[in-house]
């Protein structure tokens, strides 16, 4: 791999990496806060935060000090042992994300931990139909491909582990006629990221609770990306007022350093017996390490009130340049472009601006670290009024 006028030149058999990721013409070899320094010595405001998973940015001093700290007491250890690091990680977690959830699965991702969120409905439930949502993202594995809209093109396997039937975004009338004494579970994003940060409404949420409960299902939030304090509040749950059985989360959940979770009440819990569920890097010191740095950091420096203050500037004064109208929650923000995303993407990174894009091709998708401040939102508004509508 070799740098071309500012741009990433890949060589034929350069590498010992399968070419599967279509990637950006920037190479970053540091970060700090917001701020990525690439190795042509270009300088990015990351308001993409990889995936949503750079959840406190870059080089945050809280995050550093519990990496470094672990890792000269203890790297790693399975679960075969208990940990107090896992303990004090898992009670965090459960008092960050409120009442209603008791007991937590750590795991190592998002796919994970919707994997065994499904698992554990099926089982508990002896059924065999899964109801998702046009639109969902929910991991790459067997279930949480089976359940992801628009899979068929790239999971590869031969057949579904379970029933799934799909309903269309926001559709309340849908979802009711879809759950039933079949159903053993509804899976679902409040907020759907990949799809273009598109927010579920009340309307719809509620209605999914009082169906999963009138039927006996279970009702499964995927807070995955929009979890974490990324929609202002701790998690979805908090802000749409909706209890799910089980909650799901990871990217930003360790700051950058992989990690899941599974989140479940009591009264689920107690269906959970040894062996029922497994995982060997998963509750790991480092991770727990981190979750609870995290976990501390959004407490502490009021990062809650950050995002909703901040993201309150964002979808009132980014309607300007290309951007026609803004969508989603917090900061999970889907930016809908007069003009394909792809163009206004390059044309954002050509003045220093890292975002992503989604599903939808006139969608610029927005994750950036809850540490944002409002000298990089002005930052924001001022290169989208410079790039053509």
């Amino acid at each position: 791999m070799v740098l071309m006028a500012g741009k990433l030149q890949v060589e034929s058999g350069d590498g010992a990496l399968l070419d599967v990721f279509s990637m950006i013409d920037f190479q970053p070899a540091s970060g700090a806060g917001v701020m990525l320094r690439g190795v042509d010595g270009r300088e990015m405001l990351d308001f993409y935060g990889g995936h949503a998973v750079a959840l406190l940015g870059y080089g945050h001093p809280r995050l550093l000090e519990a990496l470094q700290r672990q890792a000269r007491e203890l790297f790693f250890q399975s679960n075969l042992v208990p940990l107090a690091v896992r303990d004090r990680a898992a009670r965090a977690l459960c008092d960050f994300a409120g009442p209603g959830f008791d007991r937590v699965f750590f795991v190592n991702s998002g796919a994970e931990a919707n994997e065994n969120a499904l698992r554990i409905a099926l089982k508990a439930t002896g059924r065999n139909t899964i109801v998702a949502v046009e639109g969902a993202f929910h991991g790459r594995t067997a279930a949480a491909a089976a359940v992801t809209w628009g899979s068929t093109a790239w999971n590869g396997f031969p057949s579904l582990p379970f029933a799934v039937r799909f309903v269309p975004f926001d559709d309340v009338d849908a979802l009711s006629k879809a759950i039933d004494d079949d159903v053993a579970a509804v899976i679902l994003e409040p907020v759907q990221g990949v799809a273009g940060a598109r927010a579920m409404s009340p309307e719809f949420l509620s209605t999914a609770r009082q169906s999963t409960r009138h039927h006996g299902s279970f009702l499964i939030f995927d807070e995955v990306q929009c979890g974490m304090g990324r929609t202002g509040s701790p998690f979805a749950v908090q802000a749409m007022d909706v209890t799910p059985d089980i909650l799901t989360t990871a990217k930003g959940l360790a700051g950058g350093f992989p990690a899941g979770a599974v989140l479940v009440p009591q009264s689920v819990a107690r269906g959970i017996h040894k062996g029922d569920l497994g995982s060997t890097f998963g509750g790991g010191p480092m991770a727990c390490a981190l979750v609870e740095a995290v976990i501390g950091a959004i407490t502490d420096e009021g990062l809650l009130e950050n995002v909703r203050r901040l993201s309150t500037r964002i979808y009132s004064e980014c309607i300007v340049g290309p951007v026609t109208a803004v969508q989603g929650a917090g900061f999970l923000i889907g930016l809908r472009t007069s003009r394909p995303a792809v163009d206004v993407l390059r044309d954002l990174r050509s003045r220093g601006i890292l975002a992503g894009g989604s599903a939808d091709s006139n969608i610029v998708r927005l994750l950036p670290p809850l540490v944002l401040r409002d000298i990089h939102v002005d930052r924001l508004i001022h290169v989208l009024t410079e790039i053509p509508a």
